[in-house]
């Protein structure tokens, strides 16, 4: 697989929320469907895959598509996880994420145009030591407690690619 190819691409409809403090879905104008990640709580959304068999091994850019619910100023801290599930290995009874890597995206400065905010992983720890054909789970949480996530108002996730750099 060439740099920059896409590997995996998720939208709102293939978010499978953990139990508690979860991105809400929402409508975004009159048919884009969005995750809605609250100002004053971390909340999370998490998309089950499989990595790509072409995937050579090199590191992973996620790409999230957002834009912010009516705010035109501020930023958003996000955090991104992979969690590899082994063959005859992981127990999926228990959660086992990788260390999360983050970014802090800014805001469009006309609301309702998306935002792409990379976040970069190396092979190895921080995608879980994933490898090309494993199931797997990407977790995104808005980490709006952090200082640095000063948007007011909702961040609207629109879509997640994954590609290989």
């Amino acid at each position: 697989m060439a740099s920059n190819d896409t590997l995996c691409v998720f939208t709102p409809h293939a978010n499978q929320p953990p139990l508690a403090t979860f991105a809400t879905l929402d409508i975004r104008g009159s048919t884009h469907m969005v995750l809605d990640f609250d100002d004053t709580t971390a909340e999370s959304a998490q998309f089950a895959g499989i990595l790509p068999r072409n995937y050579a091994g090199g590191g992973i850019t996620l790409t999230l598509i957002w834009l912010a619910t009516t705010a035109t100023t501020g930023s958003v801290k996000w955090n991104a996880q992979f969690e590899r599930h082994q063959d005859d290995t992981d127990d999926l009874d228990t959660d086992s994420f990788a260390t999360a890597q983050t970014a802090t995206g800014a805001a469009a400065t006309t609301a309702g145009a998306c935002q792409y905010t990379p976040i970069v992983f190396t092979n190895g720890a921080q995608i879980d030591s994933l490898a090309a054909g494993e199931s797997f789970r990407l977790k995104i949480t808005r980490d709006a407690v952090d200082g640095a996530d000063t948007l007011v108002g909702d961040a609207e996730l629109l879509s997640v690619e994954l590609r290989e750099t």
